[in-house]
């Protein structure tokens, strides 16, 4: 027998690769961190010697989530103001808000809000987009999640630059600070094309290469960003884009609700990535992703959730059910983004996109052991005739009972392990009467 770290069975396994596979009735085995092998309980239990064995005879397991888009320090404005317009609640309420509360304190703790919500629903790596991104990356590495960190960039002043030039350099010391850290990695993350000067956007292009790292961008969000860029430059977004040559498979364009049939193409030519943020999309009123229409050209297809203040939760489970729902009502096809596809999507769709798939986005040998255990037996979720499909359309978030990231037992029976949930909430607290109070 071989000696191992830690062996799970499991009612059911969906590695994502192969596509449309379920195991019944199997185990994994994890030795430092990483997966050896997926085999028949019986054969596990004759093969291998596990100093930490869990059974679970009702559970899915499945890859760790991974969240392709979010802003974690804005949890602190969950709420803050809904029902609004994009540029509405951008420039007269969250820009003003930003300006009065963002610091180093705020983004430590609106990120450890942001983390534990996403362990708790099974997201195991986040792809971030704000300011002071070492702060992101040092709670990340604290409670053991992992995180690509958006080295911001936007054209006007805050409170972590004054200007492109001094954001691209405290961004690329970010980079070089965490460039060693097992669980962070990096993206240059200019905020969008409308915010970010053509030079600057051509410089990133050029960093982004030299750096090997990707470039996380809101793109093709409204009609009004669209009508604006041809007003401006005469072309729209994309097309700008591809003239300072940011169009590559280093591309992650995030939300895409105004695409031409010609403008699906370029992407798949290209190999850019979509981030679908349907969720935020509805709930600010600025269109649908042709996410049907891009799968079916050949585009690689993540899911994020955007930060909790547009969504309002980091709740990968719904925005999955929603991905699939809204693809079907858009398209006209209830064959649209089936069960395991959106499962990939939120994957292995995302691991691809930040350049991780080797590591993480599917339960393979020599891959990372990110696995997420959900509970199907609840009423709620009762028969099972199909658990990607009940996982899809049926579970929720708090059937979410372990997570372990790297083979630490991050979620251990709906408990963080790695975060003292007493003192974010009071910490919280302390943010919410001080905000209320402004």
């Amino acid at each position: 027998m071989q000696n191992i770290d830690i062996l799970i069975h499991a009612r059911w396994i969906a590695p994502v690769e192969p596509a449309n596979t379920v195991h019944t009735d199997h185990a994994i085995a994890v030795h430092e961190g990483r997966i050896i092998e997926i085999l028949p309980s019986e054969e596990a239990a004759r093969h291998y010697r596990a100093e930490l064995c869990h059974q679970l005879d009702t559970h899915l397991l499945i890859p760790g989530l991974v969240n392709a888009h979010t802003h974690t320090a804005m949890s602190l404005f969950r709420g803050l103001a809904d029902d609004l317009p994009l540029m509405e609640w951008l420039e007269g309420h969250i820009w003003p808000a930003e300006r009065r509360w963002v610091g180093e304190e705020f983004v430590r703790d609106g990120s450890q809000l942001a983390i534990a919500e996403m362990l708790r629903g099974g997201t195991t790596c986040f792809n971030d987009m704000y300011f002071f991104p070492g702060e992101t990356a040092r709670v990340a590495s604290d409670a053991g999640i992992r995180a690509t960190v958006g080295l911001i960039v936007i054209d006007f002043p805050s409170v972590w630059a004054s200007n492109a030039e001094e954001y691209l350099a405290k961004g690329i010391a970010v980079h070089d600070q965490y460039r060693n850290d097992p669980l962070i990695y990096t993206s240059f993350a200019p905020h969008a094309p409308y915010t970010v000067s053509p030079g600057v956007l051509e410089k990133i292009g050029i960093l982004a290469e030299e750096l090997d790292i990707p470039v996380h961008m809101h793109v093709h969000e409204t009609a009004d960003e669209i009508g604006g860029s041809v007003n401006a430059h005469g072309v729209r977004p994309l097309a700008r884009l591809k003239e300072l040559g940011l169009l590559s498979p280093r591309l992650l364009a995030v939300h895409m609700t105004q695409l031409l049939e010609t403008e699906i193409a370029e992407l798949a030519a290209c190999g850019a990535h979509v981030v679908h943020c349907p969720e935020s999309n509805l709930k600010l009123a600025t269109g649908f992703c042709p996410a049907n229409g891009l799968l079916a050209a050949g585009v690689n297809l993540a899911i994020g959730t955007d930060g909790a203040a547009s969504n309002n939760d980091l709740d990968m489970l719904g925005e999955m059910r929603t991905s699939a729902l809204l693809a079907k009502g858009v398209s006209g096809e209830a064959s649209a983004l089936p069960a395991s596809r959106v499962l990939e999507m939120a994957t292995l769709g995302g691991a691809q996109a930040l350049g991780l798939s080797e590591n993480i986005g599917s339960l393979l040998p020599n891959k990372a052991a990110d696995l997420v255990a959900v509970d199907l037996n609840r009423l709620e979720t009762l028969p099972v005739y199909n658990p990607v499909s009940q996982l899809i359309y049926t579970a929720s978030r708090e059937q979410v009972s372990d997570v372990w990231i790297g083979g630490r037992h991050v979620l251990k029976g709906r408990t963080l392990t790695t975060l003292d949930e007493t003192e974010l909430r009071e910490r919280v607290g302390r943010w919410q009467t001080r905000i209320n109070k402004a």
